[in-house]
């Protein structure tokens, strides 16, 4: 009987070593008093891995993470991106989809003013007139800030 109990208390302490090893418990317990950090059951700590891995950011590509004081307070702010390996909802597959298009069409929209733009300035440097005593006066604008 002696024997087993001995068993017992070997094994748990094997696992709350383990549990004080986890990468992410051994953080938790350094910030705190070396007092707090004892006091912890193995079911706690287990608790606690649980609830923290839940959280688990895992790694990202870009994880920049800051504070900013205002007045008395303190706001932090996060921004990560990686590779996305969760599953999304329909609902958010079809936000992604209309974010995408939305992009799209700005940048297809930015692209044919810009091109409508240079195609304007050449023909304006080549003098020709398609309205006869109308100008738009970006010829003019350009000439005088730009060239000059």
């Amino acid at each position: 009987m002696h024997q087993l109990d001995h068993d017992l208390e070997k094994e748990n302490t094997q696992v709350r070593k383990t549990l004080r090893e986890d990468p992410t418990i051994a953080s938790l317990l350094s910030r705190m008093p070396e007092s707090v950090q004892h006091s912890f059951t193995e079911e706690q700590l287990a608790n606690l891995r649980v609830a923290l891995g839940a959280r688990s950011w895992g790694k990202h590509k870009i994880d920049f993470r800051s504070t900013i004081s205002f007045f008395s307070y303190r706001y932090y702010y996060v921004f990560v991106a990686g590779r996305n390996r969760r599953e999304l909802t329909r609902a958010e597959k079809r936000m992604g989809l209309l974010i995408q298009s939305a992009l799209l069409t700005t940048f297809l929209i930015f692209c044919s003013m810009m091109g409508l733009l240079v195609l304007y300035l050449i023909k304006s440097a080549l003098g020709v007139d398609l309205f006869p005593s109308f100008s738009l006066g970006i010829w003019d604008w350009f000439k005088e800030n730009i060239l000059n």
